[in-house]
């Protein structure tokens, strides 16, 4: 179904591109990263659409544009109680990166600064260092409890609690293979949202990804 796929990615990716030429226009470019990094914080709630259309191929339907817009519609009290928590883990995020940017870059002049890719000087790779690795802290968090916790709420498998604490649990006791796939989701998205629009295709194949790997975790029939 690529149809609607490309177009539900397409949201985000519009999206994407707002938050990057908005850090740009500002004069803070270097940023970008952090803010891409940080929809991997907010990614598990946006997946719920593309579990909407997965749902719909598997019963042999053909979904629509609306029908992803309905998986919001459809998800239970608890499921955005997960996303309030990822929402504030995000804005912990960037509130940290900001004061830490602040710190070793400051304001730079939007009229003189070069994309974002192009600065390799010495201070905005120690703040790409520094913030990646106070963030992957919080990227660790919001995985445990979001992992699996979305998808089990999403299909009423599980309450907030039973659903938050299968999702820990799951993460650690295959912790080699669920942080492996972490990480590439993480490589994949946050990749894709620096070299948009590749964010459209990217997005909807890991969401589906996603799906299939938490049915091998959480088999339907259990």
């Amino acid at each position: 179904m690529p149809a609607v796929s490309l177009a539900f990615g397409a949201v985000f990716a519009v999206l994407g591109l707002v938050v990057l030429i908005a850090v740009f226009r500002i004069g803070i470019s270097a940023m970008a990263l952090p803010f891409a990094a940080g929809f991997m914080l907010l990614a598990p709630i946006f997946l719920v659409g593309f579990f909407r259309l997965s749902e719909l191929r598997s019963d042999n339907s053909n979904p629509r544009f609306k029908d992803a817009l309905a998986g919001f519609r459809r998800a239970p009290a608890g499921l955005w109680v997960v996303a309030l928590l990822c929402t504030f883990l995000f804005f912990v995020w960037i509130t940290d990166a900001g004061v830490l940017y602040s710190f070793i870059i400051g304001m730079v002049d939007p009229g003189e600064q070069p994309f974002w890719l192009n600065q390799l000087q010495e201070q905005v790779v120690a703040f790409t260092f520094w913030s990646t690795l106070m963030g992957s802290v919080l990227a660790f968090i919001a995985f445990n409890i979001s992992a699996f916790s979305v998808p089990l709420l999403y299909q009423r498998r599980a309450t907030l609690v039973q659903a938050v604490f299968a999702s820990v649990h799951a993460v650690l006791r295959h912790f080699i293979i669920t942080i492996a796939w972490g990480l590439l989701l993480t490589v994949s998205i946050v990749s894709s949202i620096l070299l948009l629009p590749l964010l459209a295709v990217v997005l909807p194949v890991m969401s589906y990804a996603s799906f299939a790997f938490y049915l091998r975790v959480f088999p339907p029939n259990e």
